[in-house]
């Protein structure tokens, strides 16, 4: 009966015991300790190169495109006196788009979450934006001579390639780093300009005069500016005039201002990727063809730094 007893008292101490101890005991010894992932610092300083790739759409904008090629063929002549034939041809702008890559390098500098740094890039393009302009005037002159021009204009501007050299500014919010940048800009354009110029007439009293003849012999029609055996004295308006094309292409150095800004992302610590937009500038401060291009670029890319 004691043994019994004693079986039961110890049964019910347990009992009451152990769920109290398991009760103050602290769950994290039970869940283990708190795991808190490791969060990686990028660092951004250092010298990085890469290549981008994208798409590019520019304008151009001829301004005398075709005034020096007319106005020198047609110096001392009635058709520069007169009409004023070099400033007839409108100069029109013209677009060009597609796609653009290149290579960049550059360099970082961080303080806190504030990076600066300075880059230089090259841009390969290969696109050309063109313009034309047609226009015919006549007139009769005071000598009794009628005389037309006609003009046909043909300008294109091809961008071969360009290069910036830039700073940057960013503000480090772990692995991504947007930014703004800005700077110089330099292209290489190769122009050409062309002009069909045809300038001719004919003595429109001496022709009325042979038109109202009954009797004796016609008089010459004096003309000019028309192909050999092109004229008929009979049928000025069915005559063939004459076609000079004058022409001049070459290929310049533009300067200018790029702006811009885009997004880096830290793949890891030395690879980095991103997303870009520029504007660029070039200006022809000589105001000859094409004497201002503007270039929108939507671009990525890939980079390694050290």
């Amino acid at each position: 009966m004691r043994t019994v007893s004693l079986a039961l008292l110890t049964g019910f101490t347990v009992g009451i015991v152990v769920p109290a101890w398991g009760a103050d005991l602290d769950y994290g010894i039970l869940r283990g300790s708190d795991y808190e992932p490791e969060v990686q610092i990028i660092d951004w300083n250092g010298v990085y190169f890469g290549g981008h790739g994208g798409y590019s759409s520019a304008t151009a904008g001829f301004k005398n495109a075709y005034t020096p090629l007319v106005s020198n063929a047609l110096r001392y002549s009635t058709a520069e006196t007169t009409f004023n034939a070099s400033s007839l041809l409108a100069s029109r702008g013209g677009n060009m788009e597609g796609a653009s890559y290149g290579a960049f390098a550059g360099f970082n500098y961080q303080f806190d979450e504030t990076v600066i740094g300075i880059e230089a890039d090259y841009t390969r393009f290969d696109r050309t934006a063109s313009t034309r302009d047609s226009l015919s005037r006549f007139k009769v002159g005071s000598d009794g001579y009628l005389e037309t021009v006609s003009l046909t204009g043909a300008a294109t501007a091809r961008i071969e390639d360009y290069g910036t050299i830039r700073a940057r500014g960013g503000y480090a919010i772990g692995n991504f780093l947007p930014y703004v940048t800005g700077g110089l800009a330099i292209g290489r354009v190769h122009t050409e300009q062309s002009v069909a110029i045809q300038d001719y007439g004919y003595d429109t009293i001496a022709y009325k005069a042979n038109q109202a003849l009954t009797t004796g012999n016609p008089v010459a029609v004096k003309n000019f500016g028309y192909t050999a055996n092109g004229f008929d004295p009979n049928n000025p308006e069915s005559g063939t005039p004459a076609t000079q094309v004058v022409r001049t292409a070459k290929t310049k150095t533009m300067g200018g201002f790029v702006l811009g800004g885009g997004l880096e992302f830290a793949l890891t610590s030395n690879i980095l990727l991103r997303g870009e937009y520029q504007y660029v500038m070039l200006n022809d401060f000589q105001q000859s063809a094409a004497n201002r291009i503007a270039i929108s670029t939507v671009r990525a890319g890939a980079a390694v730094k050290f």
